[in-house]
């Protein structure tokens, strides 16, 4: 009975994903058409019947082909490829970008993908410039990558979600690029780890550092409830991070941080039954079923989960698997899953970018659909 539940499950998910890639691919040739060829898609506001757009600069820039490219991977629509393409074409001179810790997330998930998958070398040159780029942002006297410049709040704010721009550092030295890049990488996520979480494994968002001398100045939040609260896409950037740091160097304390943060995460209270998080696990209206939700954190979740699968015991990988399976299925239902022509062409609706910033709240955003299609993928490769 057992083995038969486990077929008929296999095969409910082989069907999921399918139906999900031939969905985006009908509805991310709308969303292309709804978006200038020099600018981005971000945002669709459901009152206004408007997409939000931004240049190539914004920190989410890359994850618009980034899921066209997992698109044409899944479902060799050319047509899906060439816009990939095009989007690549304006992106590429940000490879030169210095303002802030966003190489990874701009250019990785973006050209990180186009080599993977087509083996241009044109792209393996614009990824090598990228990570120099973002190695531009490393102070030696504190060990970690700047995320953002001085401002009137921060002096040396590192934030939780730089975890993830690390995966283009190591990915170009283990590829014959500078080996600096991944010590620099390993000496952020040791200082993140040593200064970003609490007893119970959850994150700050904000470490302030003092750059002269490493000393930790402040603690605090940008985008959650409150300083010391758990925000739900920090708790995501945090788990995927350490994930792909241990695949990147083996080491144990890394893949004992994830587990740490998957325990957190999997086992909280406030997560709802449906196991979408809250924006945040300590937003002070939980319990009201009102409370927004951020399906970006879901997506990230899941997929970091469904990795951290592929490096724990059988016990271990069936209840992350089973938690990650649970967080797509949910995010494929209508309650979050756009029908094909609404949602300005975005896939997953109920994301939170900023509730403190009364910014992209209640939204689609391009980086929710990027991993959802990312975990999709993995899914399939992985456990299917």
């Amino acid at each position: 009975m057992i083995v038969v539940t486990a077929i008929a499950q296999k095969q409910q998910m082989k069907l999921l994903i399918e139906d999900q890639f031939q969905f985006a691919r009908q509805q991310y040739k709308i969303l292309a058409k709804n978006v200038s060829p020099t600018l981005m898609p971000k945002t669709y506001y459901q009152q206004s019947g408007k997409i939000e757009t931004s240049n190539t600069k914004w920190w989410c820039s890359g994850f618009f082909p980034g899921s066209l490219l997992y698109i044409y991977e899944y479902t060799g629509d050319t047509a899906i490829l060439s816009e990939a393409k095009r989007r690549l074409n304006i992106l590429e001179k940000e490879k030169h970008f210095t303002g802030n810790h966003d190489l990874g997330f701009m250019m990785f998930c973006s050209f990180g993908n186009a080599y993977r998958i087509l083996k241009d070398p044109s792209y393996r040159k614009t990824i090598d410039t990228a990570a120099a780029s973002l190695s531009t942002r490393y102070r030696p006297n504190a060990q970690v990558i700047q995320s953002w410049n001085a401002n009137k709040k921060w002096g040396g704010p590192v934030i939780i979600d730089n975890m993830m721009n690390l995966e283009l550092l190591n990915w170009v030295s283990d590829n014959g690029g500078d080996q600096k890049f991944k010590e620099i990488a390993i000496k952020h996520a040791d200082q993140t780890l040593k200064n970003h979480f609490r007893p119970d494994y959850s994150s700050y968002h904000v470490i302030d550092y003092d750059m002269n001398t490493g000393e930790v100045v402040k603690k605090e939040t940008a985008q959650g409830a409150a300083d010391d609260s758990a925000w739900s896409r920090g708790q995501g950037w945090g788990l995927y991070g350490y994930v792909m740091m241990f695949r990147a160097t083996q080491d144990k304390r890394y893949l004992n941080q994830a587990k740490n943060i998957a325990n957190f995460i999997i086992n909280h209270p406030n997560l709802p039954k449906d196991k979408i998080p809250y924006w945040d696990f300590n937003a002070p209206t939980i319990p009201d079923p009102k409370t927004y939700r951020d399906a970006s954190a879901a997506a990230i979740i899941a997929s970091a989960l469904l990795e951290l699968g592929q490096y724990t015991n059988k016990q271990e990988r069936n209840q992350y698997v089973g938690i990650a399976e649970k967080m797509l299925t949910s995010l494929s239902t209508a309650a979050y899953r756009a029908k094909l022509g609404e949602n300005g062409g975005f896939l997953l609706m109920h994301s939170t970018g900023s509730l403190p910033g009364n910014s992209e709240v209640d939204v689609p955003l391009t980086y929710a659909d990027y991993y959802y299609l990312e975990a999709l993928l993995r899914y399939k490769n992985w456990y299917l």
